[in-house]
């Protein structure tokens, strides 16, 4: 004979009287939670070990012959043993000395009149109005070919601060950037917005219908590329915006246009065939102040931080709960495939907020303890 079948109300019933068990013993599981924090602070030993998690999660799903059962004992005690730790790192406040080693709070980055600002390209890009945006049009400034070029006068101390950009708004991150900021020791201490519009540009006389090709930065060819799949032109990368025009003014070859701003129109002698022909007419890029001092202002409300992580099931959101557990705000995520890494991935993550506030620092630390390759990028 089948087994009755009970009224849907009847078998609510039982499962919110299971469900009110279990908050009591999730409340009483959290107290104990809060007493091992107090005894592993005691005994030196760190909030987090990944080797008794595992052991816990295979002592609770053995003997068990439902798949989905396990499967779902799996993520349940995942997740609370990712809560616990939070609460166990929020009960004890441990000293972050990561953050009092290699940061520096300063009142506000200082400038002298010799100090010296180093930006990628040729006068008239963007990185260089960016420059003069921040710093002001008197700031002794220089320029380099590349990004890389910007990182180097950093690390052998010809330039104080370096601009470079990490953004569009159109186009997304800029490519290289993040690994510059990995492989050298510099930090970001301050941003700046410029807004882009694109121009094109030609020798003098020059006419649109007969160019042939049109040199840019990529992204300046991605930011424009509608309106030049209307061109039936050759599309040529350089190295930034102005160089592209700075070549094209050089060159004096009347088939031949550049993507640029107006200002380098006007430092090369080019003609504007057209103005505003980046798809976006909202089309803003976002730079970065780099410095060799670990610094930040004390009013400096953004941070980035990078790591690596496995790719396995709940590992990017139990690091993230950090900040949720925090009431932090994440403004901006970003992964990169790791090479030679199959399934391994590093992020890039931007948090408001500000080194000094406990808030973050317990967030942090959370996220630095159970992370592969953490790395605070800065504080602006």
């Amino acid at each position: 004979m089948d087994k009755e079948i009970r009224k849907v109300d009847d078998v609510r019933d039982d499962i919110t009287k299971i469900d009110y068990e279990i908050a009591e013993l999730f409340e009483k599981r959290m107290g104990f939670a809060a007493e091992l924090a107090l005894s592993k602070k005691q005994a030196g030993e760190s909030i987090y070990n990944k080797n008794k998690e595992d052991e816990k999660l295979s002592d609770i799903t053995k003997n068990r012959s439902n798949p989905f059962v396990i499967k779902g004992l799996e993520e349940v005690f995942i997740q609370m043993m990712s809560i616990s730790r939070k609460y166990q790192y929020h009960m004890v406040h441990q000293r972050d000395r990561y953050i009092e080693n290699y940061f520096t709070e300063v009142p506000e980055l200082v400038v002298f009149p010799d100090t010296r600002i180093v930006y990628p390209g040729v006068p008239g890009s963007f990185s260089e109005m960016a420059c003069e945006k921040f710093f002001g049009a008197d700031v002794d400034h220089y320029a380099v070919v590349n990004f890389k070029d910007v990182a180097m006068a950093l690390n052998n101390g010809d330039a104080d601060y370096g601009v470079l950009p990490i953004e569009n708004s159109s186009a997304g991150d800029v490519t290289g950037v993040y690994d510059i900021l990995l492989e050298n020791d510099v930090c970001m201490v301050g941003e700046v917005f410029v807004k882009v519009e694109h121009c094109l540009l030609g020798c003098p006389g020059s006419k649109i219908e007969d160019l042939e090709v049109v040199l840019s930065h990529p992204q300046g060819l991605m930011q424009c590329a509608p309106y030049l799949e209307n061109l039936d032109v050759k599309k040529v990368s350089v190295e930034n915006t102005a160089i592209a025009a700075e070549r094209v003014a050089r060159e004096k070859i009347m088939t031949q246009g550049a993507i640029a701003s107006r200002r380098a129109a006007e430092l090369y002698g080019l003609d504007i065939l057209d103005a505003g022909i980046n798809f976006d007419k909202n089309n803003v890029t976002r730079f970065v102040i780099l410095s060799k001092k670990r610094q930040y202002t004390e009013n400096a409300n953004k941070i980035s931080i990078s790591f690596s992580l496995l790719h396995e099931s709940g590992t990017l959101y139990n690091i993230l709960s950090h900040f949720l557990y925090n009431d932090l705000n994440l403004s901006h995520i970003e992964s990169v495939p790791l090479p030679d890494q199959q399934w391994e991935y590093r992020f890039y993550i931007d948090i408001n907020g500000n080194l000094h506030d406990p808030a973050v620092k317990n967030a942090l630390q959370g996220v630095r303890t159970e992370v592969a390759d953490f790395k605070i990028l800065g504080n602006y």
